[in-house]
């Protein structure tokens, strides 16, 4: 490796890159921490334990205090976690190896940004060797460029002519002719996986020629051939344990008894580790096995086609075990695997309450939509569970007819029992009794995401009615939809105290992630108040106050970041507000409510118009929109937003195409719900007025103002009436009466400034812009300060906006794109869908799917659409 820092070892499976580091390392002389790695391995938390295990292989000690800090209340940043850790690696005096190997089961986003940190600061006595199927997302395109990275990929691994003849002659044993292996090396092109199969197949053969000769068909048949060679020459006894077990993604002693009936599981998975047949151990402590991914496709196979007959009966072992040991969703993937769909419904009943109430309804309803219609039917609790899983992706609609289907049951005389002789089948019997109340906090919700308040209200009324003061479960759900109704209908102050209402039942009931993240919808409120500072304290105190309570990482947290990010844009801090939002998205969905994915893009676009990019911003509210799933929470109309994107961009007919499709008009009966909407209608009323001189515009325009500010005085929404104030004053402008906008305009600032508003004026362009520097010549005037930060902004943003000149600039771009990511890149223009683009590459979709994460990286962007803008912004078509 020299001084370099990263060796990485990239190519799929079987082509021997464990087996190289290791016979490597026993050659370099070298003190080595080797890291294997598996899919359990993507927490952070975890990872960087092992991490430190592997370590202290090397120097007892090192680390304990990251270790100490990882089991603390209050985990500090792991940056400094990191610079401690490095700090000591820094004191030992010879140099070593850290060997992670099978890096691509990571997909984690945090530990790909710890190791890019451990990267940058690298000690010069530590050199890193990643083995991987696939490239890690670090920036190796920037070590690369440095002098930093040594690779070995899928052609420096495959075997040559001569170390083909030397395996085979020399490691395996065998005789074989120039010929033969000049035929087996073509047929397996020297992958190395394929050559020991095939030496296996050939021991103790006396007609090795013929049987490579017989060798012809597709590489998937050849492959297939040869582990059917090998399985054929183990003993019957093998051959059964390798094909009964081949059903299970992983393996341990004890769940292999009860898949065969045997007794010798563990040493069976021991025996098969060491002949090489193919086992690889999850744990350092030989619990946990799996199969290599290749052969364990051939083994079901072959089971499939040899004992078809049993695979259910072993499906239905594997599903009692798993459920035996605490491990629901392993039994249920079986039960179903099994097709016995009644012991798959009686677990997918079991655990519906807590994957609900841990918002994992999506995977549940992936389980449940595999049973059979007749099977859902017949099970009351199982329908209702179904129904606020429709309703938590977004299927509003659907939704009523899972909860008739349930309600049904509701009025039978006798009691419910298991499997009952009536037709119903109930295996939770506490939460049948309690399905009146669910059923109607169900109706609620729905009621609310179809913007029916009026039911919402008596819906949710119903449920307080139902429940018995001590239930929490449906008492938060009910007294939540009632703080959204009176929210969705501009009573905030109701709204506030419904929410702290259903604060305090969480702290009750020692709730701590939803006490806490309940702090986005009232930190909204305190936004639409027009109370920034109390909503940036808001979300600070919430924050601090998880850190302290040691749960920083939470469902909720991804959506305070955001929601804090996205103040401190309105602020003008848009350093802190970017950095926020990294953060957001670092914790992802993990940390994140319904409709996270559509929220993080709209939050990223304001960044981008903040910038100055409104070509940027709009590619992201369209990605947005694809995202966007239906749900009672305050999202802003991402149809509205766009439209106010397209005005600054002065396309006005995209704008009235968008009123028209929504039915806007001047004379609209007002609600809280279309607000924003018709404050967008203005905006494009004023623009049509400007490009038409058309009167009737403006005067519905500032009709419609006078009306919208009356509605925002009374509802206490002091951020809508400085929005409105801000309108008028352009709208006054427009119609040339500057004196008349500058007075609005001087008590919009006024209401404005104690709060520290920033882009509602800036984001209105070159017009307000005019009308504060008027503002800026009076020297005595009392908002004088404020009124030059503004300006300040304005300038900032024409800085940006005039970028795109020096964009086009290829060396822009930090990484720059390998040939095969302008290749993947020209292709991502095209209207060839993922798995299209992956055939005519003639790659998998996971190799697709990691070009296009690297090319997102190096572009700094997240989505596809906005990939081929910024290329064409950067020349690289």
């Amino acid at each position: 490796m020299g001084s370099r820092k990263l060796a990485l070892i990239s190519a799929p499976a079987g082509f021997g890159k464990t087996t190289l580091v290791s016979e490597w390392i026993d050659r370099c002389g070298r003190r080595v921490a080797w890291l294997s790695l598996d899919e359990g391995d993507n927490d952070p938390a975890r990872f960087l334990s092992y991490l430190v295990a592997a370590l202290q292989t090397i120097v007892a000690g090192i680390g304990e205090g990251l270790l100490a800090a990882l089991q603390s209340s209050q985990l500090p940043p792991i940056e400094s976690l990191l610079t401690t850790l490095l700090n000591e690696i820094a004191t030992i005096q010879d140099k070593f190896l850290l060997i992670l190997d099978d890096y691509h089961l990571i997909d984690s986003e945090p530990i790909d940004n710890a190791l890019t940190f451990i990267l940058e600061h690298q000690p010069p006595q530590m050199h890193l060797v990643i083995a991987t199927r696939e490239d890690p997302h670090l920036p190796l395109a920037r070590h690369r460029t440095r002098g930093q990275l040594t690779e070995l990929r899928a052609a420096d691994l495959r075997f040559t002519f001569a170390e083909t003849a030397e395996f085979l002659n020399r490691v395996m044993g065998l005789h074989l002719s120039t010929e033969d292996i000049v035929a087996l090396e073509t047929r397996t092109e020297g992958w190395i996986a394929g050559l020991q199969l095939a030496a296996l197949s050939m021991h103790d053969r006396q007609d090795a020629a013929s049987f490579i000769k017989s060798f012809t068909g597709s590489h998937r048949f050849v492959l297939d051939y040869l582990v059917e060679e090998v399985l054929l020459r183990q003993t019957e006894h093998i051959r059964r344990f390798l094909l009964q077990t081949s059903i299970l993604d992983r393996l341990c002693g004890p769940l292999c008894n009860a898949i065969t009936d045997q007794g010798d599981g563990k040493a069976m998975l021991e025996a098969l580790e060491r002949d090489n047949l193919f086992v690889i151990p999850l744990d350092d402590q030989r619990q946990w096995y799996r199969y290599h991914h290749l052969f364990v496709e051939v083994l079901r196979a072959f089971l499939d086609e040899a004992y078809g007959e049993q695979v259910p009966t072993l499906h239905r072992k594997a599903s009692v075990w798993f459920e035996q040991n605490d491990l629901p969703g392993e039994a249920i993937h079986h039960a179903l695997a099994a097709k016995d769909f009644e012991r798959a419904a009686d677990l997918i009943e079991g655990v519906w309450l807590g994957m609900d109430l841990s918002y994992q309804s999506a995977a549940w309803l992936v389980w449940a939509k595999a049973l059979p219609e007749e099977v859902i039917r017949a099970r009351p609790v199982l329908c209702v569970g179904f129904a606020w899983a429709l309703l938590a992706i977004g299927e509003i609609e659907v939704s009523e007819s899972r909860l008739r289907n349930a309600e049904r049951w509701l009025d039978l005389p006798e009691k419910p029992s298991e499997h009952s002789s009536a037709g119903m089948v109930v295996v939770d019997k506490a939460e049948f009794h309690a399905l009146p109340a669910s059923i109607a906090a169900a109706r609620a919700y729905r009621a609310l995401a179809l913007e029916d308040i009026p039911a919402t209200k008596m819906y949710a009324i119903q449920v307080l009615e139902l429940v018995p003061d001590d239930e929490i479960i449906h008492r938060t759900q009910a007294t939540a939809l009632l703080g959204m109704a009176e929210y969705a209908e501009g009573n905030l102050p109701a709204a506030e105290q419904q929410f702290l209402k259903f604060q305090a039942l969480m702290w009750q009931a020692d709730d701590t992630a939803n006490a806490i993240n309940i702090t986005y919808i009232l930190a909204n409120i305190l936004q639409v108040q027009g109370r920034l500072r109390e909503a940036v304290s808001a979300y600070q105190q919430a924050l601090q106050l998880a850190a302290k309570r040691g749960t920083p990482v939470f469902l909720g947290a991804s959506d305070l970041y955001r929601g804090l990010s996205e103040l401190l844009c309105e602020q003008g801090d848009l350093e802190g507000a970017m950095q926020h939002l990294r953060t957001a998205q670092q914790l992802g969905e993990r940390g994140a409510l319904t409709g996270w994915p559509h929220r993080l893009c709209v939050a990223q676009a304001h960044i981008k118009e903040a910038q100055g990019d409104l070509a940027g911003a709009l590619a992201l509210l369209d990605d947005a929109e694809r995202q966007y799933v239906r749900n009672p929470l305050p999202d802003r109309s991402i149809g509205a937003l766009k439209t106010r994107t397209w005005l600054r961009q002065g396309r006005v007919t995209e704008a009235m195409e968008w009123a028209r499709e929504q039915s806007l008009s001047p004379d609209d009966a007002l609600s809280y719900l279309r607000e924003f909407e018709h404050l967008t209608l203005v905006r494009l009323l004023i623009a049509r007025f400007v490009a038409e001189h058309s009167a009737g515009d403006l005067h519905a325009a500032l009709g419609l103002l006078v009306r919208l500010l009356q509605a925002a005085e009374e509802g206490g929404r002091m951020g809508s009436v400085i929005e409105i104030k801000i309108l008028q004053s352009l709208a006054h402008q427009a119609q040339g009466d500057q004196p008349c906008a500058l007075a609005v305009l001087e008590r919009a600032l006024t209401l404005a400034e104690p709060e520290g508003y920033v882009r509602v004026f800036v984001d209105e362009g070159e017009t307000m812009r005019r009308l504060l520097e008027k503002l800026s010549h009076i020297h005595d005037h009392p908002l004088i300060g404020y009124v030059n930060r503004l300006l300040a902004a304005f300038r900032q943003t024409e800085a940006a906006t005039q970028k795109p000149a020096l964009i086009n600039l290829k060396p822009e771009v930090v990484e720059p794109l390998s040939e095969r990511e302008l290749e993947v890149l020209r292709l991502l223009r095209s209207e060839l869908s993922g798995p299209e683009i992956a055939r005519l590459l003639v790659v998998s979709l996971n190799t697709l799917r990691t070009h296009t994460k690297n090319i997102f990286a190096k572009l700094g962007v997240n989505n596809r659409r906005s990939a081929v803008h910024r290329a064409e912004e950067l020349g690289l078509f």
